[in-house]
């Protein structure tokens, strides 16, 4: 047996404490050490036919005292010193020291004095000289080998499929791989079946790991690219999975909202902020407010595959929603959202977002916020500090950083601030008008376009209006529901002057058709009774310039002149007035005009009616 096999172990019942006692060890052990010192050392001499390595035929035994825990116990420690340090049995030996083993061979050196001289078991040595002499280079050329090739051609391995167990397996692989994919199937069931049906077969180990290593095989292998960012060019934005709430003052409610990552991958630049769902506007404001925060603009934009940026998400081609595409076109970035179900291509954000939690939502789990604003002032005072805090592995913070690396390489800001543009295609109704269907609001367009087709393209401030690819209105947006929003220009001649109706404006219509029409109108519509509205002279009005039109003027302004002393202010009256002066005048004309002759010859008198 070699000597690096033995292993002595003392074990001793519970007694006094007291000196150990001589018969527990052999009686050829021989005392080193006298007196009562704390260690007792022992030399063991082996048997000739043991002494398997260099001169060395005794071992030292050391027996160490312990300190006792109670007065009735004791205890010794021993330990077997091997004066030679074999390495782990089936690990492969440094190949510095097979070289070393070479060239001692080389020098004439035996098989036992190499192994006494670099401390390795003799038999070992032997191995390592077989090896050498089966190999066809000799040991010079072995010696100029680098360790690697060295290493590959003296331990090359043993096969596994040299077992004829191996052969058995293989045939059985292909329904192992095929069962495997039938759910609820596992590795331990498929190895119950095997077993049964080859009782010699392998273990449950062995059969694991081959089965293993041909499902390894069958993969095809993948590279990993090492992720190497460039300052100002990269954005990566994400929701965080997990919500924050404040508190509605007036109701008590606790509402969620959602809280907005982003980072710049070179430096690691963090960005947070609460909003309240993660709806296209409200995206686009989050991202509107990670740009403000730094100060620039990246080259390209990275998001998720939320609706609010992939309408239809796709490995090379995605659909992005058009609003974001619009964003990127004002602030001169692309949008390039992150492959479905791989969330390495946007790695940084997601650990930043673990991150967040640790260093944002751990520090404001005792507080309480009643506004959004609030609580978006204390996640950016607790990012503040996050960003400022010195980095782990880098001798510098976040932002310390990005002003130094990246906040030069992004690009400016624009001088508008972006809104975001959506957009529907309607039909000009009859009345003129086009229906806003998510602000159920009307917005009058010109009315010669009515029936036509027509696109809209709709911001937070403002409504345009396109027909065939011209604008034709532009229009401040209006939310209310049910109203309509109209442009004078845009309206017929009749019903924009119907709807320009106005004491005003039928004065000055008075005014240029008769002085005394004015007269009375002014006194109509500024002598009214209290809380009588303007509408019900209206059509008075309508009917007295009518009847302008049919009457004399002199006759028409002396009614008017009437109608205003006597405080008439109806249309009727007026015409009644017109009616009884123009009778009046008509008989003292008819008088005036009758003539009495002077000739009485064919005149009846009065002798005739006797």
């Amino acid at each position: 047996m070699a000597q690096n096999a033995y292993n002595i172990i003392f074990k001793k019942r519970l007694q006094p404490v007291g000196r150990p006692s001589a018969s527990i060890f052999p009686e050829q052990a021989r005392s080193h050490s006298q007196g009562h010192c704390p260690e007792i050392r022992f030399a063991i001499t082996f048997p000739e036919q043991t002494r398997s390595t260099g001169n060395i035929n005794t071992v030292i035994l050391s027996i160490f005292r312990s300190k006792p825990v109670q007065k009735t116990s004791s205890g010794y420690l021993c330990a077997f010193i091997q004066r030679h340090k074999g390495g782990m049995a089936g690990k492969i030996t440094s190949m510095s020291k097979i070289k070393q083993v070479l060239i001692m061979h080389k020098q004439g050196m035996s098989n036992r004095d190499i192994a006494s001289e670099i401390g390795i078991n003799k038999c070992t040595v032997n191995d390592y000289m077989r090896k050498i002499r089966l190999e066809p280079l000799g040991i010079d050329e072995l010696l100029a080998l680098d360790d690697p090739v060295l290493e590959g051609r003296l331990f090359a391995g043993s096969p596994a499929y040299t077992d004829p167990r191996m052969e058995e397996f293989l045939k059985e692989l292909p329904y192992f791989i095929d069962q495997l994919k039938i759910p609820h199937v596992t590795r331990f069931l498929l190895w119950e079946e095997y077993i049964r049906k080859h009782p010699d077969g392998y273990g449950k180990s062995q059969f694991f790991f081959h089965l293993k290593q041909n499902l390894v095989v069958k993969k095809t292998p993948v590279g990993v690219l090492t992720n190497r960012y460039e300052p100002g060019k990269e954005l990566f934005v994400d929701f965080a999975g997990d919500t924050q709430s404040y508190i509605e003052p007036s109701t008590g409610e606790v509402i969620e909202v959602q809280v907005f990552v982003a980072t710049l991958p070179y430096t690691d630049y963090a960005f947070a902020f609460c909003i309240e769902s993660q709806k296209v506007e409200d995206f686009l404001h989050c991202i509107r407010m990670c740009l403000e925060y730094i100060g620039g603009v990246p080259r390209i934009l990275v998001s998720d595959n939320l609706k609010s940026a992939v309408i239809k998400s796709d490995t090379y081609e995605p659909t992005l929603n058009k609003a974001l595409e619009d964003m990127g076109n004002h602030y001169h970035f692309a949008v390039l959202p992150a492959r479905s179900l791989h969330p390495k291509d946007k790695a940084l954000v997601e650990s930043q977002v673990s991150r967040i939690y640790h260093k944002v939502y751990a520090r404001l789990r005792n507080r309480q916020f009643y506004s959004l604003q609030e609580l978006n002032e204390a996640i950016s005072q607790a990012l503040l500090a996050y960003n400022q805090t010195r980095m782990q592995l880098r001798p510098y913070s976040r932002e310390e950083h990005f002003h130094s690396s990246e906040k030069s390489a992004l690009q400016p800001l624009p001088d508008i601030i972006y809104e975001m543009k959506c957009y529907a295609n309607v039909t000009v109704r009859e009345t003129g008008e086009v229906y806003l269907s998510c602000d159920k609001h009307f917005y009058s367009v010109p009315y010669e376009l009515t029936g036509r087709k027509a696109s809209i393209i709709y911001t937070r401030s403002l409504v345009k209006v396109y027909v065939d690819n011209k604008s034709v209105a532009i229009i401040p947006r209006d939310r209310t529901p049910g109203e309509h929003t109209q442009i004078p220009a845009h309206l017929p001649p009749n019903v924009r002057a119907y709807l320009e109706r106005s004491p005003e404006s039928y004065c000055d219509k008075a005014r240029h058709v008769s002085e005394s029409l004015e007269k009375l109108f002014q006194s109509m519509f500024f002598n009214r009774a209290t809380g009588v509205n303007f509408d019900v002279y209206y059509r008075s009005c309508e009917k007295m310039l009518s009847l302008q039109k049919k009457t004399a003027s002199s006759l028409f302004d002396k009614a008017c002149d009437v109608c205003r002393i006597n405080h008439i202010y109806r249309g009727t009256g007026l015409e009644d007035v017109i009616n009884a002066m123009g009778k009046t005048i008509a008989d003292e004309e008819s008088e005036r005009s009758t003539v009495i002759p002077s000739n009485h010859e064919n005149t009846r008198g009065p002798a005739e009616y006797k």
